[in-house]
């Protein structure tokens, strides 16, 4: 066996593990679901292929509304994590007493499981007991009780402040990084040329922080687009569906109505909305490391 053969089928043993775990754990319930769904697969016990019927349902029903209210839920959640990410770790990143501390207290939400952290901010926005509708009363913004997940418009924003709570500190973290990788130099110079602060950080820190912000927002967006817990743990989807996004949505048809195949085309449509975010991640990375700005 030549030195060049050998060489090859080493490189393929090598990557054999990879390769199962892809094709068993990943592709295999792809290809799985994607032929579920054209099925009427439910708990009777004969299955028959209907073709696009499901696709067909999805359309017909108010599920576009759902993808609207996902694509908004996103766009908020992930806009607001960016803004309190890039302010905090700009406050990190100063020389100000305590520096340390303050670096300490943005992990509690990223160290805390997310069911507690979940529950504890479900138990706040309680009515009747919380802490925030309390605080309400108590300074009198509030003359009742106010049931935050029993309403539709609150509902649908504190699920929006619970994801954001729990997402900062890794946003936080990571453009602290970036912004501590920023050379010095830059910023004497503009201080010895008399630039203030924020002329600063609008022409250098922030430029330089673009790769950055491009590459966080997108992980962000394919995390919040995908995410379960928090809606699910705190409001089910409700009230009246204020909160239902296209996840809980395929749960609710698949477990819940135990309609398995509207349910996997659901998911299907889910896949292909992230194989999209993935894609455009992709396509931004490569050219940030190129270094085609366009």
């Amino acid at each position: 066996m030549s030195v060049q053969r050998s060489t090859v089928i080493f490189a393929w043993l090598l990557l054999l593990p990879a390769v199962l775990y892809v094709t068993v754990i990943v592709a295999y319930p792809l290809v799985d679901t994607f032929i579920l769904s054209f099925t009427d697969a439910s708990l009777k016990k004969t299955t028959n292929w209907v073709g696009w019927i499901n696709y067909e349902k999805i359309f017909n029903s108010t599920f576009a509304e759902v993808i609207i209210r996902t694509f908004v839920w996103t766009f908020f959640s992930v806009s607001i994590k960016m803004i309190i990410g890039v302010f905090g770790a700009s406050m990190l990143n100063s020389a100000v007493p305590g520096r340390a501390l303050f670096r300490v207290l943005t992990m509690p939400p990223w160290i805390v499981p997310m069911a507690i952290g979940i529950f504890m901010w479900g138990w706040m926005y309680n009515g009747q007991f919380g802490m925030i509708s309390g605080l309400l009363q108590r300074f009198g913004f509030a003359d009742s009780p106010v049931a935050f997940l029993a309403q539709g418009s609150t509902a649908f924003w504190a699920t929006i402040i619970t994801d954001v709570w729990i997402g900062v500190p890794l946003v936080t973290l990571y453009m602290l990084a970036a912004m501590q990788s920023i050379p010095q130099d830059l910023y004497e110079a503009a201080w010895t040329d008399g630039a203030g602060r924020f002329y600063r950080f609008r022409r250098i820190t922030l430029p330089l922080l673009i790769p950055s912000l491009i590459t966080m927002s997108m992980l962000s967006l394919i995390a919040t687009f995908n995410s379960f817990d928090i809606i699910w743990i705190l409001t089910r989807g409700g009230p009246s569906g204020e909160t239902t996004t296209m996840i809980i949505d395929t749960y609710h048809t698949a477990i819940g109505s135990k309609k398995y195949g509207e349910g996997a085309a659901r998911a299907v449509l889910i896949c292909i909305f992230l194989s999209i975010f993935c894609l455009a991640y992709f396509r931004v990375t490569s050219r940030l490391s190129s270094g085609d700005n366009r």
